[in-house]
């Protein structure tokens, strides 16, 4: 190695500039999609909440584990290199996994039109059973005709975690007038007899997803009673058959776990090693500040990213035939795209030199946080927008494909919210300086409540996409005052410890427990009661932030530029003792410039 190497900061920044550019298209082609894919399998809300929750604390944890170590033993190239090619395989495990039963519900490319009106959502349509409100309110098997009265119905939910009379169903909001739907998703897990129950019982869409309505069975030939040896042994052999479920969705589920936290271990370090070993390498040669500006290649790459890969997928989900749920195409195009990544790494500026710099910085940091006020309030306020947050990232897609929303659509909506970050950024200064740190917060929590509550009410397939401009605030201007108040309060050398902190570690910690929080609301109540719930809870710490924040304790700063006007003023012998003083000669200097 030379003594003294070449720096080609030109070069350098056009490969990270395509680094992050890439990274950006292959995380969109799979981390948007992962929850509606892991619903595809079968897996209930609960359930989903669980594995997306274990992905957000794995990467929490271990991301920092792995930067560390790798600066420490100098090998960081190998680090990036080996985590692109391990996640190449890691991510098809996925593909692997079975579906609880050999016929997953959304597999079919052609929906049964003659049974479905035109109104209803693709998706919907293969999972739900349809009756026109207008005909009798009581269905049943043929040729097995029941009297009103005679059924019993109930409700069961998919990955058998609740069950509860159906007889309290909610009016939906989003399905045509004249129509009762009952989703039949959680159905496909208990016996082939039990069937769909549109006796009047509307469901709202959210919750027509996480519920399966189902009816006893008729009473078959050769008894008259319930209690008769024939619907004994067919109570029998449906239970057997229950518990065969259930046992394909745990399966199922231990599978996705494993698979899902294998691909996180070894995914989860590649962004906080590139970040640092290009934030080193610029910093070499006192370059940092054109580190900035490389966020919005990633962006970039995000945009066109979810949207191609939704595009790829509606147009080849059907002509490939793909074995399994709808959406492995996802995990095919994400792979290819870490190939693609991998090929560029080998260029990826590392730094070559190594720094003396203190070990203990992250120590450094949680005792900074522990002992100031307005970084513990801020603490609180980011583990309650990853929280909040979760909910969107997690189940809005849910909520969208009930209401006939394509993956085109829902990568387009996510599209506009990361064009709305980008188009908003060269007013970040004027933003922060007119409305200050701590307002521009409020006005990014503001913004997001306003969001959830949007989501709550929506009515149609397109109906998200006017709240997504929002998302410019509620997630770019918002963290840029959070970014902007920790370098403010953190000590010389802290600020990106500090950041790293924020964003990885409290962030995180949120989505893990917004994750777990929001499967079982979801499931229990609707993804309507979900977004409502959050909205509340983020109003009132608003409230909350607003009215403690004047009240703690600010921190007096020095005004050089005010010194330097006293001592220009100062006409007392004590000035020709200072003239000699370098300090001041530099601070008049600069002051004069």
């Amino acid at each position: 190695m030379s003594a003294n190497p070449q720096w080609d900061i030109s070069r350098a920044l056009r490969v990270a500039r395509l680094f992050h550019l890439v990274c950006g298209v292959r995380d969109a082609c799979v981390t948007p999609f992962l929850a509606l894919y892991l619903r595809r399998l079968g897996l209930a809300a609960p359930w989903v909440g669980i594995l997306l929750a274990t992905k957000h604390l794995i990467a929490a944890l271990w991301a920092p584990c792995c930067a560390f170590l790798a600066k420490s033993y100098r090998r960081r190239r190998v680090l990036l290199m080996g985590s692109l090619l391990g996640s190449v395989g890691a991510s098809l495990l996925m593909v692997l996994v079975p579906p609880p039963d050999e016929d997953p519900p959304y597999r079919s490319c052609k929906a049964n039109d003659r049974a479905t009106p035109t109104a209803l959502p693709p998706a919907a349509a293969r999972t739900v059973t349809v009756a026109s409100a207008r005909q009798p309110a009581s269905r049943h098997a043929p040729g097995a005709p029941s009297p009103p009265g005679e059924s019993r119905t109930g409700t069961l939910d998919a990955a058998g975690f609740r069950t509860a009379p159906a007889g309290s169903g909610h009016q939906s909001s989003g399905r045509p007038p004249g129509y009762a739907v009952r989703s039949v998703e959680g159905a496909r897990t208990t016996s082939p007899v039990l069937h769909a129950d549109t006796s009047g019982v509307k469901d709202t869409p959210g919750e027509g997803a996480l519920k399966a309505g189902w009816t006893a069975p008729p009473l078959l030939a050769g008894g008259t009673a319930p209690g008769s040896p024939a619907n004994l042994s067919a109570a029998q052999g449906n239970a057997r058959t229950l518990g065969l479920s259930l046992e394909g969705l745990r399966r199922t589920f231990l599978l996705s776990l494993g698979s899902l936290v294998f691909w996180e271990l070894l995914t989860a370090p590649l962004e906080q090693v590139a970040d640092d070993s290009l934030y080193e390498y610029l910093d070499f040669v006192d370059a940092t500040d054109r580190y900035r500006s490389l966020w919005i290649w990633r962006l970039l790459g995000m945009s066109a990213g979810v949207c191609g890969i939704s595009a790829l997928v509606g147009q080849l989900e059907c002509v490939l035939r793909t074995n399994g749920p709808r959406g492995v195409l996802h995990f095919y195009g994400y792979s290819l795209v870490s190939t693609l990544a991998l090929l560029v790494s080998i260029a990826f500026p590392v730094p070559v030199c190594r720094r003396r710099e203190p070990s203990c910085k992250m120590v450094k940091a949680l005792s900074l946080v522990g002992g100031d006020p307005r970084l513990i309030l801020l603490a609180l306020t980011v583990f309650l927008i990853g929280a909040a947050s979760s909910t969107v990232q997690n189940f809005l897609f849910w909520y969208m494909e009930d209401h006939g929303s394509s993956e085109l659509v829902m990568g387009f909506s996510v599209a506009l919210g990361l064009l709305g970050e980008i188009l908003l950024h060269p007013f970040k200064a004027t933003l922060l300086r007119k409305l200050s740190r701590v307002g521009t917060v409020g006005l990014g929590l503001g913004c997001l409540a306003a969001q959830l509550l949007y989501y709550s009410f929506l009515w149609s397939w397109w109906s998200v996409l006017p709240a997504q401009i929002l998302s410019a605030i509620s997630n770019g201007a918002l963290w840029w005052a959070v970014k902007a108040s920790v370098e403010d309060l953190a000590t010389p050398g802290t600020e990106r410890p500090l950041g790293a902190m924020f964003r990885g570690h409290i962030y995180g910690g949120g989505s893990s427990l917004g994750s777990v929080v929001g499967g079982f609301v979801a499931s229990s109540f609707s993804l309507a009661v979900l977004y409502q719930a959050c909205c509340v809870v983020l109003v009132l710490w608003l409230a909350l932030f607003l009215s403690i924040q004047p009240r703690l304790p600010q921190e007096q700063k020095i005004n050089y530029s005010k010194l330097l006007v006293m001592e220009a003023s100062d006409t007392s012998d004590s000035e020709q003792g200072t003239e000699g003083d370098w300090l001041v000669k530099a601070m008049r200097e600069e002051y004069s410039e």
